[in-house]
């Protein structure tokens, strides 16, 4: 695994900017996977590795660079509840952690630093140089990951009935007998669906 610094410059690069959350977002990542014991998420141990993110702020895509997990190989599963928050599973043991931004760290970056204006420049230092214990809340906890959320999976694919669009993975709710896909079954008529 790389360096701190030269993870960070990688996240830079993805993100466009190197800001608090993508240090945070690193730091994170390097965490869970530490506490899971897997030393090459995006190498040997890329198949093992299953991240929950809990924000779409700058820190998921740090940590979806760090742990090379990807919405599109479906290993990088996001749950829209804004927090700063992550779960990193070790597929082949069942076994995870959750690793929680504190709150109070922005505290401890203005108190840290008082002489730098910037508030976002004081985060950024603070979070380089902040323990974990200082940054984070961490859980360990046992998430089953459904066969229908792995890589790989097959699932039957079915056509809207209103819309006219291919919905994978059973991702449809039967409504009065008739196949819909979610935003369909959810609304009167989804925002771009034909009139």
């Amino acid at each position: 695994m790389e360096t701190i610094d030269e993870l960070l410059i990688k996240a830079e690069t993805v993100h466009g900017h190197l800001c608090a959350g993508q240090i945070l977002g690193v730091r994170m990542a390097l965490l869970g996977l530490e506490r899971l014991g897997i030393a090459d998420p995006r190498g040997a141990d890329r198949k093992r590795l299953v991240t929950f993110v809990e924000i779409d702020r700058c820190a998921t895509d740090a940590i979806g660079m760090v742990t090379g997990c990807r919405l599109g190989k479906r290993t990088l599963k996001f749950r829209d509840w804004g927090k700063m928050a992550a779960t990193f599973v070790d597929l082949a043991s069942g076994h995870g952690v959750r690793v929680v931004a504190l709150e109070n760290s922005r505290d401890l970056a203005r108190d840290l630093y008082p002489h730098i204006e910037n508030k976002s420049q004081q985060q950024m230092q603070a979070y380089r140089e902040l323990s974990d214990a200082q940054l984070f809340r961490e859980y360990k906890v046992k998430v089953q990951v459904e066969p229908s959320e792995l890589p790989g999976y097959k699932s039957e694919r079915i056509v809207c009935a209103r819309c006219g669009e291919g919905v994978n993975f059973g991702r449809y709710e039967d409504v009065g007998g008739v196949r819909l896909c979610v935003s369909c079954a959810q609304t009167e008529l989804c925002y771009w669906c034909p009139e």
